[in-house]
């Protein structure tokens, strides 16, 4: 989630697309295709739009040279940005870009963004937790675009980067608008250029890009025909309530575990549950059955008396840090808590950049305090308030007071939990939801919740004709972990979506620099990766899919 803040092998192969090559010569003459120069300056029209604007524009449009070698080429294609107007005339422009390559596919990708958006996504990156060896979807041929979803933040204004929020307009265009009118103004550009629009369009995005992979599918579902989402922040108002509750547990006196102890609850966790599905191997697969008890840490007296063991507070604080809340207020969404993070089960409180920090939550904040608390100290400040002087890290969320109205709205806004997806499922969509079961920060259990609710919305029968959702063991939020995944999901996708062919026994790859390609099979939820006893533990084959 951190650019992210400022911002997934299966074995299966697809018949190849028909690429569409451009003609050197191609005209702009009416009707035809325009080459990528005469892109630049192409008014974008509001009508054109799905969602109110006052039109757009193209500002650029250049052709970037083929890079990379093998499944890291790219071809040349035309980089063309663009920016949406608003209909407030205060509110920040939408930009966008979009990547149109010289021999295209016939099929577009969307990119979701991270934390609090406000930076374009990498037009040349792959899917979530994806198959390097497989290829970024720009090198197999597919149009690519995303947006910074209408507002823009840098790397030096990370204490203001929740600022656009004071605008209404700004505040729906990140909950998700800027989403339908990033969409429309791409298949425009799209058209323009190839004289077509996609046969196929697909959306992927991780943590708050999972969110937004979930509201393309649930707000308009004609629009992509396959999604993948990972590591969803889906309830993102309540998700964020959470992290103040996070904020407040880390303030308490005492309570605050230091690096040291963070690394003595992870190793104590893996030498107590590791082994709990047949192998040793630095990976809890069965994270459910894991019922680590801190209390066998505790200090002698409860006081705290060095880095070998947690203080009576210290003990309480990871407690909860791990345990479901719920509020003691009704919130417009619906949602009524959040069900913890899995430190008592697999994941790191110390992972770099997502975890609890090296020191309580305090001014300055920065990425030696929890991510939660810098996340949280934004959304009370400009989401909540509106008041950039107002202290997040004092605010309560279980004692909202004068605020709990509003909080209420921002859950109605943000929180993208609409369990009906009928309309997509008629429209032949397909959704993936992938999510690391020793995620940090954002909760596997919650992305759990979602998909049972769909299940007993629309019946476990129908739903698994549009849906599955994996969880990977030892996979964090993104980036280096105990298993670092890689799977080949687009394909997967592609053909569940294209062909009709569900995906069938994937298989997940760690891309970790010392696992030496170990592979597990990626169980579909509630089961999880069982070693049999014989054979290579590092093989997939070796391994059944089971319940608890």
């Amino acid at each position: 989630m951190r650019s992210v803040l400022v911002r997934a092998l299966a074995a299966v192969v697809i018949a190849a697309p028909t690429l569409v090559v451009l003609p050197a010569t191609a005209g702009a003459t009416a009707g035809a295709p325009a080459e990528c120069a005469e892109l630049t300056q192409l008014a974008i029209p509001a009508s054109s739009l799905g969602l109110p604007t006052s039109g757009g524009r193209v500002t650029e449009a250049e052709t970037v040279p083929a890079s990379g070698t093998g499944s890291g080429a790219i071809g040349a294609y035309c980089q063309v940005d663009a920016e949406l107007f608003p209909v407030d005339p205060e509110a920040p422009n939408i930009g966008m870009r979009v990547a149109l390559p010289a021999e295209w596919n016939g099929k577009a990708m969307m990119f979701g963004g991270g934390g609090y958006d406000g930076a374009i996504p990498s037009l040349t990156a792959d899917v979530p937790f994806g198959d390097p060896d497989a290829g970024a979807p720009l090198a197999r041929g597919f149009a690519v675009f995303a947006s910074d979803s209408g507002h823009q933040i840098t790397l030096d204004d990370w204490n203001n980067a929740g600022a656009f929020a004071m605008n209404d307009e700004a505040l729906r265009n990140f909950a998700a608008d800027a989403l339908k009118k990033t969409r429309d103004a791409a298949m425009f550009l799209i058209d323009k250029h190839y004289g077509t629009q996609p046969d196929h369009s697909y959306f992927a995005g991780v943590s708050s890009g999972g969110r937004e992979a979930l509201a393309v599918a649930q707000r308009w579902p004609r629009d992509f025909d396959g999604v993948i989402a990972g590591a969803p922040a889906w309830n993102a108002a309540t998700l964020d309530l959470w992290f103040g509750h996070m904020t407040q547990i880390l303030r308490r006196p005492g309570a605050f575990p230091g690096p040291e102890k963070q690394k003595l609850v992870y190793d104590r966790v893996m030498q107590s549950c590791d082994g709990n599905d047949g192998v040793r191997d630095g990976v809890i697969s069965n994270e459910a059955g894991c019922e680590f008890d801190p209390r066998g840490l505790r200090c002698a007296g409860g006081e705290d008396s060095g880095p070998h063991c947690l203080s009576d507070p210290q003990i309480k604080a990871v407690r909860e840090l791990s345990s479901p809340i719920q509020w003691d207020y009704m919130l417009a969404s619906g949602e009524r808590g959040y069900p913890g993070l899995p430190y008592l089960s697999g994941a790191d409180m110390g992972t770099p950049g997502l975890g609890i920090g090296s020191r309580a939550p305090a001014r300055p904040l920065d990425t030696t305090t929890a991510f939660a608390a810098q996340f949280w100290d934004q959304w009370a400040k400009y989401f909540i308030t509106r008041d950039p002087h107002f202290d997040g890290l004092t605010f309560d969320p279980r004692k909202p007071g004068k605020w709990q109205k509003r909080i209420s709205e921002l859950t109605a806004l943000q929180d993208i939990n609409n369990p009906d997806l009928s309309e997509f499922a008629k429209a032949g969509g397909k959704l993936l939801l992938v999510h690391g079961a020793a995620d940090p920060v954002v909760s596997h259990r919650s992305t759990a919740q979602y998909y049972e609710r769909v299940r007993a919305k629309m019946g476990a029968r129908a739903a698994s004709t549009f849906l599955r959702m994996y969880t990977i063991p030892g996979m964090g939020h993104g980036g280096p972990a105990a298993y670092t995944a890689g799977w080949d999901s687009l394909t997967a996708l592609q053909r569940w979506s294209e062909k009709g062919i569900a995906p069938h026994e994937p298989v997940v790859t760690d891309l970790g620099p010392a696992a030496d390609g170990r592979t597990r099979p990626l169980c579909e939820y509630p089961k999880w990766p069982r070693y049999d006893g014989l054979g290579d533990p590092d093989r997939a084959e070796n391994y059944s899919c089971v319940r608890s």
